[in-house]
């Protein structure tokens, strides 16, 4: 693909652009993070209520899910956690903004900063939900070919998958399925929806910024998969309550890697 990219806007959109893609090092990971963590530091009461609303919606489908008898569905629907996870992160993309304006977040930053672009930002959920919703067939066809139809009793489940030799070999496989399946995800989306947060662009483009944006800077940005992929999965291991830090900061930290990785530019300045 070629370095930058160049669009017309319709009438009444931003004028020309041109998005280009920087190349980065193996310590940009470790930056954003940091840069995730100030932010958050910087807006503590807002990031935390943030994540305490995402905490609290996975207790409660959680119970739900015991309740209903479907406990069985927790397994894919935490690992089907991270096909929406760049969604879930649009509240800490408003926050950080609003950091970088040199004004105080609060909750509508957090739970409306998305109104701007909301059709654009659709699209995306869209692709995102095509990613989970096919992560989940996978998942179902899998437990059916190693437990059938019928589904066991939790005790039996858990343990049949630590120490069987079809429980390990499902944990295997599905492991290796999700995890093509959710670099697809991260690598349309990572840059996509900040960006498409931040600018008048179509979900189109931002996919393809994000695209090249993994392309170019494939190992820096693989080592940021596995950085989001352990966070969140420390999160849920403590019975979600370390999410209430994690996803915020992660957030936060995604928003200064779109920063530095995306440049976008009106044509009329690179023309003067």
């Amino acid at each position: 693909m070629n370095a930058a990219t160049s669009r017309e806007h319709g009438k009444g959109a931003a004028p020309n652009v041109r998005i280009s893609i920087r190349s980065v090092g193996m310590d940009k990971p470790r930056a954003w993070l940091a840069a995730g963590f100030e932010d958050f530091r910087q807006a503590m009461a807002v990031s935390l209520a943030y994540g305490m609303f995402w905490v609290g919606l996975s207790v409660a489908v959680t119970a739900g899910a015991f309740t209903l008898g479907l406990w069985h569905w927790l397994l894919p629907l935490i690992a089907g956690f991270m096909f929406l996870g760049p969604l879930v992160a649009v509240g800490s993309y408003g926050i950080s903004r609003a950091l970088e304006a040199g004004r105080a977040p609060n909750l509508g930053d957090a739970f409306g900063g998305w109104k701007g672009h909301a059709g654009q930002l659709a699209m995306m959920g869209v692709m995102m939900m095509i990613f989970f919703l096919a992560w989940i067939r996978l998942a179902t066809l899998l437990f059916a070919l190693f437990f059938g139809f019928e589904a066991p009793s939790p005790e039996t489940l858990y343990t049949s998958l630590l120490t069987t030799t079809d429980g390990l070999m499902m944990l295997a496989v599905g492991t290796a399925i999700g995890a093509v399946l959710a670099f697809g995800a991260f690598t349309i989306s990572v840059v996509a929806i900040p960006t498409l947060m931040d600018q008048d662009l179509t979900f189109m483009e931002g996919i393809e910024a994000s695209i090249r944006s993994v392309s170019k800077n494939f190992r820096p940005m693989l080592l940021w998969a596995v950085i989001l992929t352990g966070c969140v999965l420390v999160g849920v291991m403590t019975f979600y309550i370390g999410l209430a830090l994690i996803l915020p900061v992660l957030g936060h930290a995604s928003w200064h890697a779109y920063e530095d990785l995306v440049r976008i530019e009106p044509m009329e300045k690179l023309k003067s």
